[in-house]
């Protein structure tokens, strides 16, 4: 085998689990991140993220001599970038743009410890093009090694891009078992990638090019996206006209050739809120459909905060002795799906947060899979189950999260995006 350093630049959801995996296959790993809290918990054995079964692995290969964490690249002989790409600050009303200053700074990070034979894959979900722009910021510090867009197959460094492909809370089995696409730069780009993640891929490594491999990533994602926005629009449809939307979904899936997704209060992650923005950023004229599934979905959390709005108007309604500070609200899950702790580009918790900024009395969080709630939300009180149960008046479901589903219905007003308590 040619690579026996693997180096991964972030070692956050996707990057640890990958580095975490070529290290359980008795590959030398160098983990790469900026957090020198991440650096410092991974080199301990531990890990900072919540993912099933990674930390057995991760405590296996720190104290085995496989996985290292570091601040700063070191030499190595394949680099797999798996930094993050969020948007750059917009206006209301303009398409987001993609920020790639993670992936420019990765790039910077690793051009001075580049040597000849080296590979370097960009796994970061990306707009079309960015790994043909990972080849340019490398070339421009490297000006010594040639580089797969102007010499080819005969390239000194190699340049692919593979998306991962993963769901949270199952990243350690799909990584393993998840096909792989995989767009060099070349046939040769390809093929040395095929052979890195065959260390332990068991799924297929499907071959194509660096800007198909993009943009299926972008593909799978907005098609997902595009899919909820039609369960979240027939959600609100069915709230108008007075009809049970889970049961509507329920009978309408009984035809042998539909499968409608469940609703909820919005859709967050860092794929599917994300990348179908970075295929309208590039084509925004022709991507009408995908456009609109993302204005269908990001205008939910809207309409759930009106339902609570409506929910406390009840509420005085029913107790004209009481004021808004004395009504308590619990908001239930913020994490931006089930059993993860995951709060990037989170519905759930931007629901709760405007909740609370918006309401004069207690707004309560209940989210079994953190431990403490982001600095910026302090106006949040992170209660137990039990506590909201007993002390809130208006009981906001918003993430199905396991230990919700197994319990009874709260007394009280109930407001449920996920048809936990209403079904």
């Amino acid at each position: 085998m040619s690579f026996g350093t693997v180096s991964v630049i972030g070692l956050g959801y996707i990057g640890l689990p990958t580095a975490a995996m070529f290290a359980s296959c008795k590959k030398n790993v160098i983990g790469v991140d900026v957090n020198q809290n991440a650096v410092d918990t991974i080199n301990r054995g531990e890990i900072h993220i919540v993912e099933p079964e990674l930390d057995v692995i991760v405590q296996a290969a720190v104290q085995n001599g496989f996985l290292k964490a570091v601040i700063k690249p070191e030499p190595a002989d394949a680099f797999l970038i798996a930094v993050p790409t969020p948007f750059l600050p917009c206006h209301f009303g303009e398409i987001p743009q993609p920020d790639l200053s993670y992936i420019k700074s990765a790039c910077e990070g690793i051009a001075s410890v580049l040597k000849r034979g080296d590979l370097v894959i960009l796994e970061s979900t990306s707009p079309v093009g960015t790994t043909e722009k990972v080849a340019e910021w490398l070339a421009e510090i490297r000006r010594d090694l040639s580089f797969p867009q102007h010499t080819g197959e005969y390239a000194d460094i190699n340049i692919a891009h593979c998306p991962e492909r993963v769901l949270p809370g199952h990243v350690v089995r799909e990584l393993v078992v998840n096909d792989r696409v995989i767009g060099g730069m070349s046939s040769r780009c390809s093929e040395r990638s095929v052979e890195l993640y065959k260390t332990f891929v068991l799924g297929d490594c499907v071959i194509t090019n660096a800007r198909t491999a993009e943009m299926a990533k972008l593909t799978e994602n907005s098609c997902r996206d595009v899919q909820i926005a039609f369960a979240n629009e027939l959600s609100i449809i069915c709230d108008k006209l007075d009809i049970d939307v889970w049961e509507l979904i329920s009978l309408a899936n009984r035809h042998p050739r539909i499968n409608i997704l469940q609703p909820g209060p919005g859709v967050g992650g860092h794929c599917i809120a994300v990348d179908p923005w970075f295929i309208v950023s590039k084509t925004p004229d022709e991507a009408k459909l995908i456009y609109t599934a993302r204005i269908v979905n990001d205008s939910k959390p809207a309409w759930v905060i009106d339902k609570v709005k409506l929910a406390i108007s009840e509420y005085l309604q029913l107790e004209p002795t009481k004021t808004v500070k004395d009504v308590t609200i619990a908001c239930y899950g913020l994490a931006f799906k089930p059993d993860i702790d995951d709060l990037r580009e989170s519905p759930a918790l931007s629901i709760s947060a405007e909740i609370a900024s918006l309401h004069r009395g207690v707004t309560l969080a209940v989210e079994p899979n953190i431990e403490i709630l982001p600095a910026s939300h302090d106006n949040l009180k992170l209660v137990n189950l039990n506590t909201a149960y007993t002390t809130a008046n208006i009981h906001v479901m918003l993430v199905d999260h396991k230990q919700f589903k197994f319990s009874d219905s709260p007394q009280g007003i109930i407001v449920d995006t996920k048809g936990i308590w209403t079904k």
